[in-house]
């Protein structure tokens, strides 16, 4: 597949993203707890993999979350919450390196786009988990930057796991938020998760960072040999 294939695809898929996200309906609780009444022992599941699927496109996860701790309980929520997020955080990476990479590396020369990458990658499982932590970071996009960068996948699920954890806890505990009022105890965690998550970044940007070598137009020549 060329470049410019993948770019278009990229692109398509992208603006499908961003439409599912802005039309999709977001159901009532009265209509969530219909649904779940049809679907019976099976609502876990089927709970899953809805969750998994439509949170790939930048859908906020708090609604799933909401919902979770409102038709299966806490410990129920939490569990299938966590392990959604997950797959959905790498449904998101594995579809965006495989699309958006080629584009990426091509203007890793250039400085900025070469100090964000590094910064990223380099921070390992301690940026990812910060970053994760922070709730004004969307989880789709991002999922998507660290698809594109070089950050391995092994370190990126494990810090998407961490982060991601405490967020959803509070969330699914307080599921009652989907009567469309937000509890003063979730923008207490908010406020609690972006602090913790901007102490891992501050640690993350205190490491030195590896000096990025400036291009040189000319090659220095070999000395030349002392006459005999």
């Amino acid at each position: 597949m060329s470049g410019r294939t993948k770019l278009i695809l990229a692109l398509a898929v992208l603006a499908l993203f961003v439409a599912a996200a802005v039309l999709l309906p977001i159901p009532s609780p009265a209509g969530l707890r219909a649904w779940a009444a049809e679907t019976g022992p099976a609502t876990p599941l089927v709970f899953f993999l809805v969750y998994s699927v439509l949170t790939v496109a930048p859908i906020p996860r708090t609604v799933f979350n909401l919902a979770g701790g409102l038709l299966l309980g806490a410990t129920t929520g939490i569990v299938v919450g966590i392990l959604a997020t997950t797959v959905a955080s790498g449904l998101s990476f594995a579809l965006s390196r495989a699309l958006g990479r080629d584009l990426v590396t091509r203007h890793l020369h250039r400085a900025k786009v070469r100090a964000v990458n590094d910064r990223l990658s380099d921070g390992g499982v301690l940026a990812i988990t910060s970053l994760r932590l922070i709730p004004m970071v969307p989880f789709a996009p991002f999922s998507y930057l660290c698809g594109v960068s070089s950050v391995r996948f092994a370190p990126y699920l494990i810090g998407t796991a961490l982060g991601s954890l405490p967020g959803t806890v509070a969330v699914v505990v307080l599921g009652d938020a989907l009567t469309g009022e937000t509890p003063p105890a979730l923008l207490i965690c908010y406020a609690v998760f972006a602090a913790a998550g901007a102490i891992g970044l501050v640690k993350v940007f205190r490491r030195k960072a590896p000096a990025i070598p400036e291009p040189s137009g000319e090659e220095e020549l070999p000395a030349s040999a002392p006459a005999s």
